[in-house]
């Protein structure tokens, strides 16, 4: 079967868990997948990653375009103009999008991957017209393609409200950790001034939805009573005044530590290091730090929101992340767990990750594939 894959949306270090989602994906199925044909229609900017990604695999071939990413108007023109113009040529039997979008016009079936409806639900996250750009350009992959994939049993019931897709054309592929989070570091790199010191860690890049403005609250009201410094990582996005604010009220602000970029290394380490990881999130279409942190053996707080339990489960504890004295309180609370809880949390937290392997992601797309190509 030859699969063409839409990456053309892809900047690298730049679209989040869709971007560890679509390299973990193809790597795992060219791993697993030699009779699976993969032609990749690359951007400027993603080509040389995938080429050194992917090369070596005999099955996976690249057709590079002339788009520019960054553009981000301009890469959706180049989605439905110069893509479909360059699908003939490679013969395919199937094109994957798993960016959300696809081209209204292609001479092969499509699948496109709508990991979640956050456009809709949380407006504020974006300009007006990235909304509305994304919001019509999803909904309409979502009525082109012969089939959907998606992350979790929320998002597809987000997709059947939202997009009124028939729910026997959406297939649900679960995300991983890397089993990589789970190998101790030795000698963790850390910021000079918190080498040394306990602290909380939180992984998000900070749209409002993400909540990290109550976090910060929250760890303003029990600073006074631990020792533990926050630290924050994530690119900075619409929810970074709020934070900001919320910092201003922080007795010790110095104790509050905020990192854009981090080394793969380094994120593990801290993963490890942190006394416990807080996930204050309203709305995910999987929650994929979570199962990191789990992995890593690092206790999660987090909120019984969105896709959130069908990840974390019982192997999480979960608090009113809406109301910052709760939060604190759920905070203080794991902070202080007795060893004997403790452990077992870790231990069985770490189990369930386990359960979770891009793998199966891959053996699960390609299942997808299958299902588009013998209805065609």
């Amino acid at each position: 079967m030859r699969v063409g894959v839409n990456t053309l949306f892809m900047i690298p270090g730049e679209v989040g868990g869709t971007e560890t989602y679509t390299r973990e994906t193809l790597l795992a199925i060219a791993r697993r997948h030699p009779d699976i044909d993969l032609i990749l229609f690359t951007n400027r900017e993603n080509d040389p990653v995938f080429r050194q990604e992917l090369a070596a695999f005999p099955q996976v071939t690249f057709h590079s375009l002339p788009v520019q990413a960054t553009n981000r108007y301009g890469r959706v023109i180049h989605e439905q103009t110069t893509l479909p113009w360059a699908l003939p040529s490679e013969k395919l039997d199937l094109l994957w999008s798993p960016g959300y979008t696809c081209p209204h016009r292609s001479p092969c079936p499509q699948i496109v991957s709508i990991l979640d409806v956050q456009y809709r639900r949380f407006p504020d996250d974006f300009g007006l017209l990235t909304r509305i750009v994304t919001d019509a350009l999803a909904r309409l992959a979502a009525r082109r393609a012969r089939r959907i994939v998606t992350i979790s049993s929320f998002s597809k019931s987000e997709v059947v409200t939202l997009y009124h897709a028939d729910p026997g054309r959406i297939d649900i592929t679960y995300l991983a950790a890397d089993p990589c989070f789970a190998e101790p570091v030795t000698n963790p790199s850390l910021p000079g001034n918190l080498a040394n010191q306990p602290f909380i860690l939180c992984v998000s890049n900070t749209y409002p939805h993400k909540n990290m403005n109550r976090l910060v609250d929250a760890y303003g009201r029990i600073q006074s009573t631990i020792p533990h410094h926050l630290v924050l990582i994530g690119k900075a996005r619409r929810g970074e005044p709020a934070i900001l604010n919320a910092l201003s009220g922080i007795a010790d602000p110095s104790r509050f530590h905020r990192l854009e970029r981090v080394s793969r290394t380094e994120l593990i380490g801290m993963y490890q290091q942190a006394a416990i990881f807080v996930f204050p999130s309203l709305y995910e279409g999987f929650g994929l730090p979570i199962l990191e942190a789990m992995m890593a053996g690092t206790p999660v707080l987090t909120a019984q929101e969105a896709s959130i339990p069908e990840l974390g489960g019982d192997r999480v504890r979960y608090a009113d992340v809406r109301d910052p004295a709760r939060l604190a309180d759920a905070m203080r609370t794991l902070l202080f767990q007795p060893p004997s809880e403790r452990e077992p949390m870790i231990r069985l937290a770490r189990e369930r990750a386990r359960a979770f392997s891009w793998d199966r992601t891959a053996d699960e797309t390609v299942q997808s594939f299958r299902r588009a190509a013998l209805h065609s």
